[in-house]
């Protein structure tokens, strides 16, 4: 019986040291994957430079500057090979590039308070990222690492430098990949020949990407002269190289609309550097798709792309598996968060998308939006963007995801691509005025020594006069009780409900509300008034319906 026991031991010893084992191997593995080393340099000496102050509140290295507009907006010049303008990028708007990191880290700790956890993470983004950097070409990869230079080190528990920097250029791809939430849920169109009033191309986009209201505060209008390839503006944020919005000097503008994607099972080139190629190196259509049909991609993304060589738009849709075009063969198209192509348009996947997302609700608005303006011009255009209603002009609440504008854009952008203007919304949103930007003049600057405005003051659009509003004002007070509610503070229900009484979404949160405080009687009727008004996705729809099946239950 004593050997027996023995034997026993002997065997759970055997299999729990193997266990160990594994684990601590598997704990290797992920910290040598995780490990990402920077690309070598064979020319530093541009670490040596530094920044200086020759007017106040211009900050230049050589012919390259960085500023804050008289608007809000920041502008920052760079040129040079890849490495140069990342450290140039890094040493002028280096405030920013460490406040971007704080805000987004404030994020991810409210979300992962535990340190521990948050340490042990970063192995397994760094596995889900192992091949990040065999899909990043070396330029882009070079000039990341110039800019993360200048980033925070109190963040070394995270990664390294360069590792985060590089890292969150995918950011934006997993998070869509994996909320499938539409926080990112875009609109964008174009007109041409008889759609605009001058018959030349227009383009106008909201760029609703929300991750708290500091992720937006810092915008940066970026103009970059790279030493190959076209001069470009984007519209970015501090130590973000990729590309969201933008327009080269060949008239060619890139934006992105997130898809519906699957969970990705591992990393490729993320969707912002794909775009940011795209506006680079291509002159025209053509070029465009060669270059996003070169790049595997681990989400599915729409991109408008709208070419004053050929005086027309059309849209790129790529998926991790698969690329289409969507040409309308009109003199407009239209572009929400769902496919339109005859390949990728009849997915499953993209069924799914237009049965139980907003996209589509929105599509045909813009689509009455543009039928109901006549000849298109950049102002209609903002008009458009700025639209809060429904269809038919109905009333249904200030921020519904199914409005052109849900009042969460991180910034608009109209493009005028023949003439190279750009106009850039200004806070709030896309309430505040278009600043216009010729990218003509801005590149035949050639450095700076005096702090002037650069944006083209005749142009500008003026602000939105809703915000002189009641209205607005009772928005703003709605988003008050709404993070009064998120940071489960006591909240009026009924007052909040007041601010915005058509929106399904206020009466869904007075319902959640007080099912928490178990008041499941008083919860009901709230819940029941949600299911009246437009209702954004089918996954809102359920969880109302679901809430208010265990109320009932809960009463009985």
């Amino acid at each position: 019986m004593m050997l027996k026991r023995k034997k026993f031991w002997r065997r759970v010893l055997y299999v729990l040291g193997t266990f160990v084992l594994l684990l601590v191997a598997g704990f290797i593995y992920l910290v040598i994957v995780s490990k990402v080393d920077p690309p070598k340099i064979q020319d530093t000496s541009t670490e040596k430079l530094q920044r200086a102050e020759p007017s106040p509140g211009l900050y230049t290295i050589n012919n390259n500057w960085f500023r804050k507009s008289n608007s809000g907006l920041y502008e920052l010049y760079v040129e040079g090979n890849a490495f140069e303008r990342g450290v140039i990028n890094g040493k002028l708007a280096k405030e920013l590039i460490v406040r971007q990191e704080d805000n987004f880290t404030e994020q991810i700790a409210r979300m992962i308070p535990s340190r521990a956890y948050l340490h042990t993470l970063k192995y397994f983004i760094g596995w889900f990222n192992r091949h990040l950097t065999s899909n990043v070409t070396e330029e882009y990869k070079e000039e990341i690492y110039g800019i993360s230079e200048s980033a925070s080190n109190q963040y070394d528990y995270i990664g390294t430098n360069y590792q985060r920097i590089l890292n969150y250029h995918a950011a934006h791809d997993i998070g869509h990949a994996l909320q499938n939430m539409m926080l990112v849920g875009c609109t964008s169109f174009a007109t041409w020949n008889g759609h605009s009033a001058d018959s030349n191309l227009i383009v106008g986009r909201n760029f609703d990407f929300y991750v708290g209201d500091k992720f937006a505060e810092d915008k940066i209008v970026m103009f970059v002269n790279p030493k190959e390839g076209h001069k470009f503006m984007s519209v970015t944020w501090g130590g973000f190289i990729g590309v969201v919005s933008g327009m080269n000097d060949q008239g060619l503008t890139v934006t992105i609309n997130a898809a519906k994607s699957s969970i990705p099972s591992g990393s490729a080139t993320p969707v912002s550097l794909v775009a940011r190629e795209v506006l680079q190196y291509a002159g025209n259509i053509q070029e465009a798709i060669a270059i996003a049909r070169r790049r595997k991609m681990f989400v599915s993304e729409s991109f408008l792309v709208a070419s004053a060589a050929d005086n027309k738009a059309i849209v790129i849709e790529k998926t991790p598996d698969s690329l289409d075009i969507y040409d309308p063969n009109k003199d407009y198209i239209l572009c929400a968060n769902h496919f339109q192509s005859k390949g990728l348009g009849q997915s499953e996947s993209n069924k799914e998308q237009m049965q139980e997302s907003a996209s589509p609700y929105r599509y045909e608005r813009l689509t009455e939006l543009l039928n109901a303006n006549g000849k298109n011009t950049p102002e209609k255009t903002v008009r458009i963007l700025r639209d809060r209603e429904g269809l038919h002009n109905a009333n249904i609440g200030m921020g519904n995801e199914k409005a052109i504008n849900q009042l969460i854009a991180h910034h608009s952008i109209v493009f005028e691509p023949k003439k190279r203007l750009v106009w850039v919304s200004t806070a709030p949103w896309q309430l505040g005025k278009f600043v216009a930007y010729d990218l003509n003049k801005i590149f035949a600057l050639h450095g700076m020594q005096q702090n002037r405005e650069v944006s083209d003051t005749s142009l500008t659009i003026a602000a939105d006069t809703f915000l002189q509003t009641k209205a607005f004002h009772d928005f703003e007070l709605f988003r008050q009780f709404k993070q009064r509610i998120a940071d489960k503070q006591t909240v009026d229900i009924d007052s909040m409900v007041a601010t915005n009484p058509e929106y399904y979404h206020a009466y869904e949160l007075a319902g959640d509300y007080l099912f928490k405080q178990k008041q499941y009687a008083k919860a009901i009727p709230y819940y029941e008034k949600a299911l009246t008004k437009v209702i954004a996705t089918k996954k809102e729809e359920d969880h109302v319906r679901t809430q208010l099946t265990k109320c009932k239950e809960k009463q009985n």
